[in-house]
């Protein structure tokens, strides 16, 4: 059956893509989804499948019956971005899925079609996972609170994520070695109340950006001097804001930032310090300082048992020249700096997170408005998807 699931998938191409021109042309961000929502529920009703809502706008459905569960999952929302593709499916409400999740949303509808059609054959239950608010880290923690791993709890989950990738077939797929292939991430603001007042009479106030500018000094000697070689991290501080005249000293400002790390003792080391600096700098200029977390994720997991299983099923599924390892392809740390809030579910069960080939037209990088994602990906995409359910069920390996 597994070399059957890529032939069926590319027969299935026109309509995968036409799903996932819809979806980005429809491009809508965070949990305000309701053009996005509504197509994955229709078609999901269409293909014979009953979905249900999740969450604020989660969707779960099942297909096949058993204790064996495989959860799969998509996610949905595009980001505040105002594309510049030129694509005649452009969307051009000033979103845009710059980082391709409208494909991973297509493939998982084909893959919900394949599976449904052979859904006799399922020794187990397949939940299809559709994801609002990836990008701001908060869907899949919503989900999983309203429910998603419950009654019965998967015994494996598995997503793909694509990539504008050079000189990779549109379609390869990328296995990561086990063990963390994504870092925490924690967001942050920092909110600093000074006293304004005249430009020309500093004396006379409290200057928030003379703090903001120490401060921000200060936390990257966290990198430089308290942290080593080996503890690899990113600590940013993104944005600035504060004052709109020449002559004018504000009398707040606000900075906002992130920090990742591969080891939740370093990222906890990283947010106590960052509290500690921030209070001690504003309290040496005189300034008020309030720091708030507004988010974030742990580190994802991949689990050995799944990264074994992807590399025996998928060269069957879809070819070995389309099977990569990921430690030979990036001759070294194999590990993505992006953080994924799927993350949240591999702390909870076995869980796999995918890379999919799908560039070789724009030489730009994610979440660039330029991006355009190579749609023969489409297929390869669903039957990887389809096939890891099948072979966690050894329906086919």
């Amino acid at each position: 059956m597994a070399q059957e699931i890529l032939k069926e998938a590319m027969a299935m191409q026109e309509t995968i893509k036409t799903h996932r021109r819809y979806l980005h042309e429809h491009a809508e961000v965070g949990f305000e989804l309701p053009d996005t929502f509504a197509y994955v529920m229709d078609t999901l009703q269409r293909t014979g499948i009953t979905p249900q809502k999740v969450g604020r706008c989660g969707i779960v459905a099942s297909i096949g019956e058993g204790d064996t569960v495989a959860m799969l999952r998509a996610d949905m929302d595009a980001l505040p971005v105002r594309e510049e593709s030129d694509l005649p499916f452009a969307c051009r409400t000033g979103n845009a899925h710059v980082c391709g999740h409208d494909m991973h949303t297509a493939m998982l509808l084909g893959a919900a079609a394949l599976l449904k059609r052979h859904e006799s054959t399922l020794k187990g239950s397949v939940r299809l996972m559709f994801q609002p608010a990836e990008e701001s880290l908060a869907g899949a923690s919503d989900m999983i609170n309203a429910g998603l791993l419950e009654p019965s709890c998967p015994s494996a989950a598995m997503m793909i994520h694509v990539m504008n990738t050079e000189g990779l077939k549109p379609g390869t797929v990328i296995v990561p070695p086990a063990g963390v292939s994504a870092p925490a991430a924690d967001f942050f603001e920092i909110g600093l109340q000074g006293k304004g007042c005249h430009g020309a009479m500093p004396q006379n106030g409290i200057d928030p950006i003379n703090v903001g500018a120490h401060l921000v000094l200060a936390l990257q000697a966290i990198s430089t001097r308290e942290l080593g070689m080996n503890d690899a991290h990113a600590l940013t501080v993104s944005a600035f804001q504060a004052g709109d005249a020449a002559n004018v000293m504000p009398d707040q400002a606000v900075l906002r930032g992130s920090v990742r790390s591969f080891d939740l003792d370093i990222q906890q080391f990283l947010k106590k310090r960052i509290e500690e600096i921030t209070q001690l700098t504003a309290q040496t200029f005189r300034a008020e300082a309030r720091l708030r977390w507004l988010g974030g994720c742990p580190t994802l997991v991949n689990h050995p048992e799944l990264t074994k299983l992807a590399c025996e099923a998928f060269p069957i599924a879809i070819g070995s020249e389309r099977v990569l390892s990921a430690a030979k392809l990036g001759g070294g740390d194999a590990r993505s700096v992006g953080s994924e809030d799927f993350s949240y579910i591999s702390q909870q069960i076995p869980s796999l997170m995918l890379a999919m080939a799908a560039g070789g037209i724009s030489n730009v990088p994610l979440h660039h408005p330029k991006i355009i994602f190579n749609e023969e990906a489409l297929s390869y995409g669903a039957a990887v998807y389809a096939a890891f359910a099948l072979a966690r069920m050894n329906v086919c390996r």
